[in-house]
């Protein structure tokens, strides 16, 4: 599977991911396509998890709110079905990653709340087209992500420290690179730090804590964004009774264009 030629419309995407034709890291698939960060909660604890996103923009920006018990986003992509349609999920009990499923279907519930929140491989395409490369897409790699001493804007049950991404780019490039993303804030937008892993509590760059590590060469400097699997290490530190996510690097793939979200 891992192999195959994967279609550039979303919603064909998508249909590989429900049928189990495909399952794999989603950076680079459908190219110019929104991809979502996924977290999903109890009702009883939505609220609160609604109100941290709003109080960390920057790693959790909210594209969609899914109502209990509905499982269609249909603001960012009709018809589509998140027990299905996400490569692979997380599933957090009581503070502890307990498992990882491809379909969640088997223990979806009518309490639960879905939220689809902005992501940095949203932003990608538009790096690309700036002539930036980008490692991890060129190695067919998940991108490099790391927790950081940043803590979180804390909002009723919910608190922790932030995730980020991070991308080589070169000295010459690294300018650009923040001109380019921070047209995309409801993806993350502008990185959160240029240069010095150890200024966010990373003691070896070499070794992310989700994802792969990439080499970063002499003439390159190490940018760092915001990313939306911050929920992950919340739920780690919060311990709610249940979240299910995306599994790092396995996104859900909208049918709202990168431009659609861009800042002019």
């Amino acid at each position: 599977m891992s192999t195959l030629t994967l279609p550039k419309s979303p919603r064909e995407v998508r249909d590989l991911i429900r049928s189990n034709e495909w399952r794999g890291v989603t950076s680079g698939a459908a190219p110019g396509y929104v991809q979502a960060n996924i977290a999903i909660l109890p009702r009883d604890v939505a609220f609160d998890f609604l109100l941290f996103c709003q109080r960390n923009p920057k790693p959790c920006p909210v594209l969609e709110v899914v109502e209990a018990g509905r499982f269609e986003p249909a603001h960012m992509a009709p018809g589509a079905d998140l027990r299905t349609d996400i490569p692979r999920c997380r599933i957090f009990e009581d503070g502890q990653l307990v498992g990882e499923q491809e379909d969640i279907s088997s223990i979806w519930r009518d309490d639960l709340v879905s939220f689809l929140l902005g992501c940095s491989f949203s932003f990608e395409s538009a790096l690309v087209n700036a002539g930036i490369p980008l490692r991890h897409i060129d190695q067919g790699k998940n991108v490099a992500m790391y927790v950081t001493n940043v803590e979180t804007t804390p909002a009723g049950v919910f608190s922790g420290p932030m995730v980020v991404s991070m991308r080589p780019v070169h000295h010459s490039q690294v300018v650009r690179a923040v001109q380019v993303t921070s047209r995309f804030p409801s993806v993350h937008g502008a990185p959160v730090h240029v240069g010095d892993p150890g200024a966010l509590g990373i003691k070896d760059i070499t070794r992310p804590d989700f994802g792969d590590a990439v080499e970063i060469r002499d003439d390159e400097v190490p940018i760092f964004w915001a990313c939306g699997v911050t929920p992950q290490a919340v739920a780690l530190n919060s311990k709610p009774s249940l979240m299910i996510t995306h599994a790092p690097g396995n996104m859900f793939i909208t049918d709202w264009r990168d431009e659609d979200y861009a800042v002019f």
